[in-house]
């Protein structure tokens, strides 16, 4: 990986890095690696950008995002679906709709995937649904199908709703993410992104915490961070068996 990265050097720990660059990249496949890697970089002072989700217990971001903002160091995390060119359309397209009633989102995810379960996967589509609903998230539900396919419904707290489609198996149904937008003069439909990925769909990731580590500016809010996180966890509950999650940010 190293070679075809032409990654020059290698180090056995994060705390290596300090003194070695200016900025760096956390991502590992499970999020709960995730800020145990940080930490040691943050009170450095190194810029970071970290893999979605950032974490898989909002407590845990909370306290890391206050420490940053403490620091003052910049801080994003977000998956790249959100960013493609198909889903900015789209949101430029909602004001055709009038006021919003529903999203239905579709999407690969298998929760009970060894790296996180809804986590892994799961996230793109809670980003897609907080991008296009916003973060008052009031509720979260998971309705298990008996085979690997599952919904998750989302309701807010100004009474709209959204439906997640959890697609485990291979095939048609796993191998794209596609939204639905339902308002009062109409719907859109779009595909966001196929599987497996193009190599161009991570260019926009790079660009964005590139332009962070430069600017020390996000689009990636601190709110947005942990509600991404609170979701996500709300679901992986319900999916354990505790029915209807409250969301707290």
């Amino acid at each position: 990986m190293a070679a075809e990265g032409q990654i020059p050097h290698l180090v056995k720990k994060p705390q290596d890095l300090i003194g070695a660059v200016d900025a760096a990249v956390i991502a590992h496949r499970h999020p709960q690696l995730h800020l145990p890697a940080a930490r040691p970089l943050l009170d450095a002072g190194l810029p970071l950008y970290i893999d979605k989700s950032i974490c898989c217990r909002t407590f845990e971001a909370r306290r890391f995002l206050a420490r940053a903002a403490e620091l003052g160091v910049p801080i994003c995390s977000f998956g790249v679906v959100p960013l493609q060119p198909a889903f900015a359309a789209l949101k430029k397209e909602l004001r055709k709709l009038g006021q919003i009633y529903a999203v239905v989102s579709t999407g690969p995810c298998d929760i009970k995937c060894r790296w996180g379960g809804v986590f892994f996967y799961g996230v793109h589509q809670v980003e897609m649904v907080l991008g296009l609903l916003g973060l008052a998230v009031k509720h979260v539900q998971v309705a298990r199908g008996k085979g690997k396919n599952h919904v998750a419904t989302l309701a807010y707290k100004g009474g709209e709703v959204a439906t997640i489609n959890l697609i485990g198996d291979e095939g048609a149904g796993g191998a794209f993410f596609h939204l639905s937008v339902i308002g009062a003069r109409g719907r859109i439909d779009q595909t966001i992104a196929t599987m497996p990925y193009q190599e161009s769909i991570y260019y926009s990731g790079i660009r964005a915490f590139v332009r962070t580590f430069r600017t020390g500016k996000s689009k990636a809010t601190e709110e947005s961070m942990l509600a991404t996180v609170a979701v996500l966890e709300a679901l992986q509950k319900s999916i354990a068996g505790k029915g209807r999650v409250g969301v707290s940010i």
